[in-house]
């Protein structure tokens, strides 16, 4: 057998090797349980702000006459 032969023997072992493997997810890569990015208080914060903001922006038009 010559090089290039097993080379080419070694490749394709290699290939069917990794097909079987298709699809098989480690269970430490899938994430479980409610692990949110941004935690409760931030998120409250954040929604009193633009709703707040918005509010008083809705008041101040109201009370300038409008579009001025």
């Amino acid at each position: 057998m010559t090089t290039s032969k097993r080379l080419a023997v070694r490749k394709v072992e290699k290939f069917e090797k990794n097909t079987t493997k298709r699809g098989s997810v480690p269970e430490t890569t899938v994430k479980k349980g409610n692990d949110y990015p941004v935690g409760p208080v931030l998120l409250g914060f954040f929604v009193f702000v633009v709703i707040g903001s918005s509010l008083f922006q809705i008041i101040r038009t109201a009370t300038s006459g409008g579009m001025a």
